[in-house]
């Protein structure tokens, strides 16, 4: 493993999710192309643009989405001891 600290996986999971969304999204972006190397061009370019585009929008928003979710969500309780289901 890299030996990153573990207090900047909010960076790492921030890289990782970006790189693969923005991934994902210019290959459906460019599946019109009319040749693999033309596909394989145009999705490369979109990828790189697509991904320094949302690499900060997920930096800075994911803490909020994050403590979005966790207000819409609520821990499951732990069914009592002795109690028979």
């Amino acid at each position: 493993m890299l030996g990153i600290p573990r207090r900047y996986s909010h960076f790492v999971f921030g890289i990782i999710q970006s790189g693969l969304t923005s991934l994902i999204a210019a290959g459906i972006a460019s599946l019109p192309a009319d040749s693999a190397p033309v596909f394989l061009g145009h999705w490369m370019v979109s990828w790189l643009i697509a991904w320094a585009a949302m690499l900060p929008i997920v930096l800075l928003a994911a803490p909020a989405i994050r403590a979005f979710s966790l207000r819409l969500t609520q821990e499951e309780r732990e069914p009592r001891a002795g109690r028979q289901a």
